[in-house]
């Protein structure tokens, strides 16, 4: 693992894979570079496969205060590393600020994203999104990691016997751990639609993929992403839900990537 240093002096750790065209992974809510490993592996044989601790979580730094526009310099150092052309594969969270660092100019030439979390435009969704960024905020101040990471959980779905189960669980030190980052994700996503006139400046080909067993939502909003940006497509992974398995989608992203 090395370190590159971004714009604001943040250090960010992050592991390259393999020796071909560089593709930097960048992961969701809670997810450190590590998380990213299976798939890195799987696409390492034909990439130089980039995973990164975004700020605040691993062993990367985290500057104060905390603007997505940091996160998007992080990803800017990370390509600016790399020789040649840089591609991108954003999950969930990761993928609305893979998209944010596109419309911001980051000079990636492909993009693939699965299932950035928006919501179709509705008022109850917005008005729900605006309760849950309330409330994470006063939990966090409140220093309640964990309150924080179960009330996340249980608005992603999750049924409070099983946030009661992984509270149990070995990783639940993990995932307080990296709690105050949920606010960053919570800001990336900003009021939780999709942001069409953000992304019609995305000029690079982009592949938005979701599962075809996830939520009507999240499948709604993927295909509203990839119509949105210029030079977009939609795949659907049968059988797939948002914990996509990496051997299922490297597949697709090895091929979306070397076309």
């Amino acid at each position: 693992m090395t370190k590159v240093i971004s714009r604001d002096g943040t250090p960010i750790a992050c592991e390259r894979r393999g020796e071909g065209p560089p593709l930097i992974l960048v992961g969701g809510a809670f997810s450190t570079g590590t998380a990213e490993a299976p798939l890195a592996a799987l696409l390492a044989p034909r990439f130089g496969v980039v995973t990164y601790d975004r700020r605040g979580r691993g062993a990367s730094g985290d500057t104060a205060p905390y603007a997505v526009a940091r996160e998007v310099e992080d990803l800017a150092a990370l390509v600016a590393e790399e020789r040649g052309p840089v591609s991108v594969y954003g999950m969930s969270s990761g993928g609305a600020l893979v998209l944010e660092a596109a419309a911001s100019g980051v000079p990636f030439d492909r993009i693939a994203v699965y299932e950035p979390p928006f919501t179709v435009v509705e008022p109850d969704d917005r008005i729900a999104k605006a309760r849950y960024t309330t409330r994470l905020g006063e939990l966090l101040a409140a220093g309640d990691r964990g309150g924080a990471a179960e009330l996340f959980l249980s608005v992603v779905g999750m049924p409070p016997e099983v946030v009661e189960q992984v509270r149990k669980a070995p990783m639940w030190p993990e995932l307080e751990a990296v709690a105050p980052t949920l606010a960053y994700d919570d800001a990336v996503m900003g009021d939780g639609t999709v942001p069409v006139e953000r992304l019609a400046s995305v000029g690079p080909p982009v592949l938005v993929v979701d599962g075809g067993a996830s939520p009507h939502v999240m499948r709604e909003a993927a295909r509203r992403v990839a119509g949105a940006v210029r030079c977009g497509r939609h795949r659907t992974l049968t059988g797939q839900v948002h914990d996509v398995a990496p051997q299922v989608l490297a597949p697709v992203l090895r091929d979306f990537f070397t076309a």
